[in-house]
């Protein structure tokens, strides 16, 4: 993240956390009650993240994030019209609308210019504002909300998809994984994982359009889950980056995939799919063995998982660790079996 990023950003938090009358711009750390010393607590004032995908920043009660700078500003003002929709409501957190006039970062260089009311660009980088939730906690495994999460992708895949704005993009998981394997192909090519994935069909290696048209996430993983109003409010689904239409099957392909590797307990695995088909979702038929459905999108998510593990190992000049050596083996299995014979994982 560069330095005058991180201060658009931090400006555009810091607005919305202290607004102002007649938009004058103060000195970082300061709020606009005449210039006192930000009242909020250190750790509500901070990066929350920083990767070439998105650099989000927290101050107090909001979140401005920057999107990766490759992104379709077009299709992000869809996504984000998507979870401002009120039959999103409970379902996605809904976004802020950003300030008018944008404020400049205390460098004095010229504010982001306005792509809609609830996204903007910083030259490269389109920029959005949202409420602070709280996540998961990472040192709390046995608390994550695996329910909760299944009625919420329950929820967002039976959504009416004709009644809200558009056009809908498509979801983004198969080019997502797509570019897992063209970044671990410029670091380190591993056969095993490469032999798996030209096993996939066309539409999972983003060759081929996905016929699906259920609104999906893209991009389902813990990581994704916030609790609104912080601290204790009810989970949402966060990141709408890679939502769009597509196999609904994908937002369930990296749990299926976790457990078919041992990462995930059997008994959290079936918790979490009980709870999806008791809710209705359409990814997996309502009894019986859910792999058919799964079959092609965990593998999917077994290869970009592995991909990405030996290109940011390769990247950080480190061995494999054990769960990423998992995700290896799991792709060796996969490259053993014949193509089409749907055996590659449990069900």
């Amino acid at each position: 993240m560069t330095t005058n990023f991180a201060a658009t950003l931090a400006a555009l938090a810091a607005e919305v956390a202290h607004p102002r009358a007649g938009g004058a711009q103060l000195p970082a750390g300061q709020s606009p009650a005449v210039g006192a010393a930000c009242s909020h607590a250190p750790e509500t004032v901070r990066p929350l993240a920083d990767r070439d995908d998105g650099t989000v920043v927290r101050h107090g009660a909001f979140v401005a994030k920057g999107h990766a700078p490759d992104t379709d500003s077009a299709a992000l003002d869809v996504r984000i019209a998507v979870a401002a929709h009120p039959l999103l409501s409970g379902v996605l957190l809904a976004p802020l609308p950003l300030p008018t006039p944008l404020p400049r970062p205390p460098s004095g260089q010229a504010p982001p210019a306005p792509s809609s009311g609830r996204a903007a660009r910083d030259r490269a980088r389109p920029l959005s504002l949202w409420p602070y939730g709280t996540p998961v906690d990472p040192a709390e495994p046995d608390a994550a909300p695996w329910e909760e999460t299944a009625v919420l992708l329950a929820r967002l895949h039976r959504t009416d998809t004709s009644a809200l704005p558009g056009p809908l993009p498509p979801m983004r998981g198969p080019a997502k994984a797509a570019r897992a394997v063209a970044r671990m192909l410029a670091a380190r090519p591993h056969p095993a994982v490469l032999a798996a994935w030209r096993g996939l069909p066309a539409r999972a290696r983003n060759e081929a359009p996905d016929p699906g048209r259920t609104l999906c996430h893209g991009d389902l993983h813990l990581g994704q889950l916030v609790r609104h109003p912080a601290p204790d409010g009810p989970w949402h689904l966060i990141d709408v980056d890679d939502l769009g239409l597509g196999d609904p099957a994908w937002d369930l392909a990296r749990p299926a995939a976790w457990y078919a590797a041992g990462l995930l307990a059997p008994d959290v695995w079936q918790r979490f799919l009980a709870a999806y088909r008791a809710a209705g979702g359409p990814a997996v038929r309502p009894e019986g063995d859910p792999w058919p459905e799964l079959d092609v999108a965990a593998r999917a998510l077994t290869v970009q998982t592995a991909a990405l593990a030996l290109a940011k190992s390769t990247a950080e000049d480190r061995p494999l660790d054990e769960v990423e050596q998992l995700m290896i083996d799991a792709c060796a299995r996969i490259a053993q079996l014949r193509p089409g014979n749907g055996g590659a994982l449990p069900a």
